[in-house]
């Protein structure tokens, strides 16, 4: 679908009604305003994504092949396909795509578009193509085992028998958005699968289309009348860059804005007081942890590794900065994940870590960068960080930056260490187990780019164990291996895992019906009414 530019006065006029409106004025009965943080935007384009806006809207872009229904989300539902059956061996699936569905430009929705858009995610091979490519498809095969047999059937053939729930999880993320090839391809430059033109439009068929980018200022997106499901009653929805939770707090105070959602502990106590608000707090996937780059000779250091673990002020961060926003946590499965541990064994004890610091070799600390997205909570817990590990000698230059900087810099391995978050691709304990404890090829050149390579921690040993853990059909020995690996995790492991996210929404009372689940892409506008 192509952004449409409004005219210049318009835009104007939209912009000046969203910043310095009256103090009693009121979004658009027929808008929602939300005040959000999103400099993280890089690409609009689902083969791409893989930050948490972004990912955010292609769940309101785009029809999934299936997806989570958030009132029960360890059951998948019917997307772009209406039902679908698996092979004996466990090794097919065929899908039956739904009849009828439109896509924004008035394309007609097929089989053909269902598997060449996973086919594409697998030939562009970017970030989130592990996704796919984990159940054996390649550039070479793809177009074999992901093909479209008739008009509205798919069938995708997996390597080898995989959990059925753990394949339609992964089918029920991002990656399984269907894009209208006709449009894409329409706009394909140099073979690049219209990849240069998604980064900044969509081709979707979901709820809503894209009216408006700007980057690091607002997204708009409008109603799609066409949708499957039935229109979206509300008909405009604006994300504005806010950074700062004040300025979110007084916009939703204001009326300015519909929703915040990234508001600090002290503008979460003023707003609990004020009748108009209503405040909502959903357990969220995601963790905040330190990602050490093995690559600095200090931080390979087993004792520096552990050191630093005992050299956060968990409890104090907690009271002092996140107040309910967060819990502490220290594993790198989410408490309530399958097979997650809740161990929390590491406080803050400055004596013992200079003990390990004086045995690493380094008795007076060293000196060490830090990459901090430039927002709260992130620059806030740096800040105490900072001060913490200057009193066992460690001197921290914090390096600010948005969050397309920090993670541009993060994914090329040229970071000392990382403040990051971190969610799960899909809700199966495969997600994390890949992410923080999976790296096959640690070269600079590797294909696989998740969290254990980024910070250059070669691993054989867990990246076995990840493998097992994937491949253990008994629940029981599936669990216990996932028990062990964050056992061992926790003690050596170039990651200090700090807390798990809760999100605190602060909505307008009279909003309803923003569905907000427990992970970063399973977020629904279409519902919303005022």
């Amino acid at each position: 679908m192509h952004v449409r530019i409004l005219p210049v006065a318009g835009a104007i006029g939209l912009s000046v009604m969203l910043a310095v409106a009256p103090v009693k004025a009121a979004t658009p009965s027929n808008m929602v305003v939300m005040a959000w943080q999103i400099d993280e935007l890089i690409s609009l384009d689902p083969a791409e994504i893989y930050e948490f806006a972004p990912a955010e809207l292609a769940a309101n872009f785009y029809d999934r092949v299936v997806y989570y229904d958030i009132a029960s989300p360890n059951e998948m539902k019917g997307g772009a396909a209406e039902s679908w059956t698996i092979s004996d061996d466990g090794k097919t699936f065929t899908f039956k795509i739904r009849d009828g569905v439109k896509f924004h430009s008035g394309n007609p929705l097929t089989a053909e578009d269902v598997a060449w858009s996973m086919q594409r995610v697998v030939k562009l091979d970017k970030g989130p193509a592990f996704i796919l490519t984990g159940f054996g498809l390649s550039k070479d095969n793809v177009e074999q085992k992901v093909r479209a047999t008739d008009a509205r059937t798919v069938v995708f053939e997996t390597d080898k028998a995989y959990a059925p729930t753990f394949v339609l999880n992964c089918l029920g993320s991002w990656v399984s958005s269907v894009l209208d090839k006709k449009t894409v391809m329409a706009n394909e430059k140099n073979g690049d699968l219209g990849g240069a033109w998604l980064k900044t439009h969509e081709a979707g068929s979901g709820p809503f289309t894209l009216n408006l980018l700007k980057a690091n200022e607002m997204v708009m997106l409008d109603a799609f009348e066409g949708y499957w499901r039935g229109a979206p009653k509300i008909k405009r929805v604006a994300l504005r860059h806010v950074p700062e939770s004040a300025p979110q707090r007084l916009m939703l105070e204001k009326g300015d804005a519909d929703v915040a959602r990234d508001l600090g502990p002290d503008d979460l106590d003023v707003l609990a007081k004020n009748p108009d608000i209503k405040i909502r707090k959903i357990p969220q996937g995601m963790i905040y942890y330190l990602g050490l780059n093995q690559k600095n000779p200090n931080l390979a250091k087993p004792e520096v590794i552990e050191a630093l673990k005992w050299l956060i002020d968990y409890k104090g961060i907690e009271k002092n900065i996140l107040r309910e926003t967060k819990i502490p946590h220290q594993t790198f499965l989410p408490s309530g994940f399958f097979g997650a541990l809740d161990d929390t064994p590491y406080t803050l004890d400055v004596e013992k870590a200079k003990a390990l610091l004086a045995k690493a070799g380094l008795p007076n600390g060293f000196k060490v960068t830090m990459d901090v997205r430039n927002t709260y909570p992130t620059a806030d817990i740096a800040q105490i960080i900072q001060a913490t590990w200057a009193k066992a000698g460690i001197q921290l230059e914090i390096i600010p930056g948005d969050n397309k900087q920090t993670l541009t810099k993060y994914r090329a391995r040229q970071h000392d260490i990382y403040i990051g978050r971190w969610a799960p691709d899909y809700l199966d304990p495969h997600s994390n187990a890949q992410g923080f404890a999976w790296n096959p090829d640690n070269a600079d050149d590797s294909s696989n780019k998740l969290l254990a390579w980024r910070n250059a921690w070669d691993i054989p040993q867990y990246t076995g164990m990840t493998e097992a853990a994937l491949a253990e059909k008994d629940p029981a020995k599936r669990k216990a291996i996932y028990e062990d690996m964050q056992r061992q995790f926790l003690k050596v492991s170039p990651f200090v895992i700090m807390f798990q996210d809760v999100a605190v929404l602060a909505e307008r009372k009279n909003l309803q019906g923003f569905e907000h689940g427990p992970n970063f892409d399973v977020i629904y506008y279409r519902n919303m009414t005022k």
